[in-house]
């Protein structure tokens, strides 16, 4: 008898920084749940939106591709109808699939999202904007027929209850569910994080990390809340495995988390996203279930972009050659040689701007002129910044233009346009930032491969 292809679900946070777990040094025992999961299967340790804005980072995992790829380099772009998507994929292969929650790919904002936008997903429980049709406490969605559909409990417990029936009713064939929540994102009409009324007030001023305490911004204010939602979602992930468990799927389900950015709370611009900075693109990531089991800590740089290939490949599905990532199964089957020694990042709406990120440095630029809405990219950049994570793992202070770490620069900028015409882009011109003298010593520019 032929074996049973796998069933996946893809638990999807939102807004969820990286060092919320318990596995990247959180104290506050907030997710004990994605902890085990990490511990028990894989842990993708570095992981990376490759677009750390809501609509283009869910473009890059329903497609393979980056953002100025399919064009929706910025919300409010509909993803295209003829871009094909991994629910495509997998309904080609006889997967039942299914989406519940945040879509934010159609652009209908708090209307229905008509069949020709939901990216070929059959089963359909969401909402465009689920932040603009729902509270925390008040879960509107859409289903098939785009009649409203009101969920009782608390948002992260209506939609994981929603996930549970789903799959309870598919255990017999193979089946693929995006699960995508809202939270930890911010509530946006009152600009607040409303954990469920228990959570409220049990993490304020519990546990700051390192670079919201040297920068402020909203965090002592917002933290709290914040920390609320992720501790109820990682009960939800519980509940998740528990349901699969006990219906006897644990051993046949890959369950994949991610997010889709990080927070950093007003510190680096005027919100809460829109940075490539560490507290906006590093997010939590781990695969549990048929071939990521006992897979360890996996620490080579991963990206947003690897999970869609990654995803068929465990399915057992041929992972298109158009798609720009690579599966992180070749991680674990020790084909690691051209495994790409950075990730890339492309950013839009505060900027127009680009970044790479080795192990060991940021390189970011902006372009000086154009539109970051109106605009994908441009023909000139100017270097931003350039933080040596070694030394300063919280990104406070930008070595950009300092003579000591000139050649370095040069050189993470050339991988910089490399990885743009890799994607797709124009290589563009990038300005060096203006020289300053620097007190420390000459950085060899061969450690710019590290």
């Amino acid at each position: 008898m032929a074996e049973k292809r796998p069933n996946i679900v893809v638990f999807f946070t939102d807004q969820q920084r990286w060092d919320t777990t318990g596995v990247h040094g959180n104290p506050l025992g907030l997710t004990p749940n994605f902890d085990r999961m990490a511990a028990e299967g894989t842990h993708l340790y570095n992981t990376f939106t490759c677009q750390p804005v809501c609509g283009p980072a869910r473009s890059c995992l329903q497609t393979g591709l980056y953002a100025t790829e399919t064009g929706c380099y910025r919300n409010g772009i509909p993803l295209p109808e003829d871009v094909p998507t991994i629910a495509q994929y997998f309904n080609e292969a006889g997967y039942e699939t299914g989406y519940i929650g945040k879509w934010h790919l159609a652009a209908t904002r708090t209307e229905p999202v008509p069949e020709r936008l939901r990216g070929g997903y059959k089963h359909w429980l969401a909402a465009d904007a689920l932040e603009h049709t729902s509270d925390a406490y008040r879960t509107v969605l859409y289903d098939n027929d785009n009649r409203p559909v009101e969920l009782p409990g608390y948002r992260t417990d209506a939609l994981t209850d929603a996930a549970i029936r789903y799959i309870a009713e598919r255990k017999d064939r193979p089946f693929f569910l995006f699960l995508s929540y809202l939270e930890p994102h911010h509530q946006n009409h009152r600009d607040d994080y409303p954990a469920p009324d228990v959570y409220r007030d049990s993490y304020h001023g519990r546990y700051v990390p390192p670079d919201l305490a040297a920068l402020g911004g909203t965090a002592h204010q917002h933290l709290g809340g914040y920390y609320g939602m992720v501790k109820r979602l990682d009960e939800g992930l519980g509940r998740l495995l528990d349901a699969l468990r006990s219906l006897s799927l644990d051993e046949n389900t890959i369950v994949l988390f991610a997010s889709d950015h990080g927070c950093h709370f007003k510190t680096r611009n005027g919100e809460y996203k829109r940075s490539c900075h560490e507290s906006s693109i590093r997010v939590p990531a781990a695969v549990r279930g048929p071939g990521f089991n006992r897979g360890g800590r996996v620490t080579e740089l991963t990206s947003l972009i690897d999970l869609p290939p990654t995803l068929l490949d465990a399915a057992g599905i041929e992972v298109p050659p158009h798609m720009q990532g690579r599966s992180v199964l070749r991680l674990l089957r020790g084909d690691d040689d051209d495994w790409p020694e950075e990730v890339f990042v492309q950013i839009s709406e505060s900027q127009i701007g680009r970044a790479v990120r080795t192990k060991r440095w940021k390189y970011g630029v902006k372009a000086p002129e154009g539109d970051a809405i109106a605009d994908p990219g441009a023909a000139r950049y100017a270097e931003e910044f350039l933080y040596d994570l070694y030394a300063d793992p919280y990104e406070l202070t930008n070595l950009a233009g300092m003579e000591s770490h000139r050649e370095v620069a040069g050189k993470l900028r050339e991988r910089l346009i490399r990885r743009m015409t890799e994607a797709g882009e124009t290589a563009p011109v990038v300005e060096p930032a203006a020289s300053r003298p620097s007190g420390q010593r000459r950085v060899d520019p061969g450690e710019a491969d590290l």
